[in-house]
């Protein structure tokens, strides 16, 4: 029988909060300084285990409704399809590229295809460590 946790409960539904913000933070300054998909998905993937511990599997697989293997093959796809895109260009695989544009509140902003890559790295962490940790959760 579980114990009613609501305190963890619901300190957990804060800090899940706090660090999937700072994942995307870690994600976004990847480029610039350390961090990037990796990190930002590890991150992202911990705050998921968080509420994973706070609250049963059930609960979490019926709140969320994410097919973490299907998340898996979306990133993939990003990162592989961000690789043949140099081709298009005539420069070697994985080869990326910057640009700055001007946009309404942030000003001169860099925008760079690595940023395409990170995302699929994101989303590859966040589903092979999500569905490693809900298959062993789902045995016991």
């Amino acid at each position: 029988m579980k114990t009613n946790d609501i305190i963890f409960q619901t300190v957990t539904k804060i800090v899940v909060f706090i660090i999937i913000i700072y994942s995307l933070h870690l994600f976004f300054s990847g480029h610039y300084t350390p961090g990037g998909g990796f990190i930002g998905g590890l991150m992202t993937a911990s705050a998921l285990v968080l509420l994973l511990l706070a609250f049963d599997i059930k609960t979490v697989v019926n709140t969320l409704q994410v097919d973490y293997l299907k998340l898996t093959a979306t990133g993939l796809l990003i990162a592989v399809l961000t690789g043949i895109g140099s081709f298009f260009f005539n420069v070697p695989f994985l080869t990326h590229t910057f640009s700055y544009v001007q946009l309404p509140l942030l000003g001169k902003t860099s925008l760079a295809t690595a940023v395409l890559f990170d995302l699929g790295v994101y989303l590859v962490v966040i589903g092979v460590t999500m569905t490693i940790i809900q298959t062993i959760g789902e045995t016991e």
